[in-house]
């Protein structure tokens, strides 16, 4: 089984961290190392390279590896770094893996495949072998049936907890509490680790057990995501439900674009400088970014 797997740095708000890029879509290394700086100075707890709001779909292994050491170069050791993974061929994802650890994440996050829909068994299989190719490193599953068209079934996400001793986690983007919470009630004797995937339910997910939440606003309002979390730790229950009511009109108004866009929108209005995401999406409309500005408006971010 290894030796004992530290989970202790898993909680908190992570930012699945958005890759500015240059007019030729090469990522752009300045502008990437003043953002990292910007979200741990807004109080993260770790930083995710490679969720699906740093499109990882868009980008080639080569790309990811000196994203990936760029990313933890500036980290300089100030909070963890975690790797996600995405691909559907379970080899690629094996490479992917060994390749983040040994560019120092510290924890490895893996979605189901996409375009599949594969059985339990195979589902299974895929999640087991990666965990057994970094034995020793924590494993977290992402849950995201909206962008893979299925869930990680509950006996499925059971089996890896108390089967394979790195499979330490997950981050649930379902969007469905009742979802979330079984995932911890089923793995509660294992100390497994949920994390809310979805920004408008960091104070529900919270209330039954979560232990932080992966948040793309936490891009570009990293201050007023991390005090949801903040505020609920230090027993200030109705000051994270305010913020978290603060925050739920500005996640809302970003479906009106398309996905993954309106993360770098909101954060070029803010002068954060993130530029355009990777074609074929493209920055969202004058009618839409008028829409993102009045929500920073309304919540007096602008």
């Amino acid at each position: 089984m290894g030796k004992k797997i530290d989970t202790s740095f898993i909680k908190g708000i992570i930012p699945p961290i958005a890759i500015p890029l240059k007019d030729d879509e090469s990522f752009d290394e300045k502008k990437l190392r003043r953002h990292v700086d910007f979200v741990i100075e807004g109080g993260v707890s770790a930083i995710l390279a490679f969720g699906s709001n740093g499109e990882f779909y868009m980008q080639e292994e080569d790309e990811m590896k000196d994203i990936l050491d760029v990313m933890r170069d500036q980290v300089a050791g100030r909070v963890p770094v975690f790797m996600g993974i995405g691909a559907i061929r379970t080899s690629k994802c094996i490479r992917l893996a060994q390749m983040g650890v040994e560019h120092g994440a510290k924890a490895v996050s893996i979605l189901q495949p996409m375009f599949l829909k594969p059985s339990e068994d195979e589902l299974y299989t895929h999640f087991a072998a990666i965990a057994d190719s970094v034995q020793d490193v924590p494993v977290l599953l992402y849950n995201n049936p909206g962008r893979t068209g299925y869930g990680i079934p509950q006996t499925v996400a059971e089996k890896l907890a108390h089967q394979k001793a790195n499979v330490v986690g997950m981050k649930d983007s379902s969007g469905d509490i009742t979802q979330t919470e079984e995932f911890i009630r089923r793995n509660a004797d294992v100390n497994f680790k949920v994390m809310c995937g979805k920004d408008t339910l960091i104070y529900a997910g919270l209330c039954v057990g979560a232990v932080g939440a992966v948040c793309c606003m936490a891009n570009f309002v990293p201050r007023l995501v991390c005090s949801i979390y903040d505020r609920f730790v230090a027993g200030d229950i109705k000051g994270a439900l305010d913020r978290q009511f603060v925050l739920n009109p500005i996640r809302l108004q970003m479906d009106k674009s398309s996905f993954p866009v309106a993360t770098k929108d909101y954060a070029n209005l803010l002068g954060l400088e993130l530029g355009a995401p990777y074609l074929p999406t493209k920055n969202s409309t004058p009618e839409q970014l008028e829409g993102l500005r009045q929500q920073l408006v309304k919540a007096g971010l602008l």
